[in-house]
């Protein structure tokens, strides 16, 4: 990896992490209300993977969504508004942590419903080829949502249709607190192979990796190949959500944590120390003024909370009965 890669790497693992400290914060502060569910300790996924697309790529995302919002490049200081649940936001304060989106970045949307991403990027994938687009979509989703059948219906149809879909499980061991070895049987990969979908296991933790892992599925993807699916090894350093510190469920070890935060992304991206330092200056000042554009914005008007919910201005297809 070049330095300019590292760099550019570094600053969007570094760009994940402290918007992630600092929403943990408003959390606590109940600035944002209902909590998150943190994706420290996953960054080298999302900016390995993101990397790899191309602007007008598409990508569907899980509840534990910020990384992969940030990195296909939403505006940090939008997304913590959006979490604040300010008329700034996103989503204008509709979506929160969970729901977040910007079509204009091909961000389908963030989604609380484990696996339902899948679905949303094959259909997608089926647009693209029927407009003769070489665009390609990646879904996220975790090592709980092996064992939804909405996954595994898009794996078909994907693997079918040749559809350019580029299925990325983030396995971090755990779907909420049950560990993979008791959730799930047979393996993520297994399951790539049962629908002849060409599959690899991937170090999560190692962003260059991720990235070349992810170019050589997109390349795929675009030449008209179809799917690919890869299986990120990673860990999260924080709890499923941040209601688990206050309920004190026990189920990972102290030395297990430790384990994996000795292979830190951030530490493994190779980048040296005077750079990294440039970088978290820089962006210490853009979350600094995330978070003053995120709490000087407006609180949505509770007469409009039913706005935004179904589309405007909808007409019906040539023939269809009105």
């Amino acid at each position: 990896m070049t330095t300019p890669e590292a760099a550019l790497h570094y600053r969007g693992m570094r760009l994940i992490r402290s918007f992630e400290e600092q929403a943990l914060a408003l959390v606590r502060s109940g600035e944002i209300v209902g909590g998150i569910h943190p994706y420290i300790g996953q960054e080298a996924v999302a900016v390995g993977v993101c990397a790899a697309l191309r602007a007008d790529d598409q990508l569907t995302s899980t509840h534990r969504g910020h990384g992969h919002v940030l990195a296909k490049g939403a505006d940090p200081r939008r997304m913590l508004a959006e979490l604040a649940g300010r008329e700034s936001g996103l989503n204008k304060g509709r979506g929160g942590s969970m729901h977040a989106a910007d079509l204009s970045l091909g961000i389908l949307g963030a989604n609380g419903i484990v696996g339902a991403g899948a679905p949303i990027a094959a259909g997608a994938a089926w647009a693209a080829l029927r407009q003769g687009s070489d665009r390609v979509v990646a879904t996220f989703f975790g090592d709980g949502a092996l064992n939804q059948g909405v996954l595994l219906e898009a794996m078909n149809l994907a693997a079918l249709w040749r559809l350019p879909v580029l299925f990325v499980c983030e396995n971090n061991g755990y779907a909420t607190t049950l560990a993979v070895r008791d959730g799930v049987a047979g393996s993520a990969l297994g399951r790539a192979a049962a629908f002849g979908i060409p599959a690899q296991e991937v170090d999560g933790m190692d962003v260059a990796a991720v990235r070349a892992a992810a170019e050589q599925a997109v390349v795929r993807a675009r030449s008209g190949a179809g799917p690919s699916f890869l299986e990120c090894r990673t860990y999260r350093f924080e709890g499923h959500h941040t209601m688990e510190r206050r309920v004190r469920v026990n189920y990972r070890t102290a030395e297990e944590i430790d384990s994996w935060r000795q292979r830190d992304p951030l530490e493994l991206c190779g980048l040296d120390p005077v750079q990294r330092a440039e970088v978290d200056q820089e962006i210490a000042q853009l979350i600094a003024e995330a978070v003053r554009f995120a709490l000087a914005g407006a609180h949505p008007d509770p007469a409009g909370a039913l706005d935004h919910l179904y589309a405007d201005g909808l007409r019906p297809r040539a023939g269809a009965p009105r």
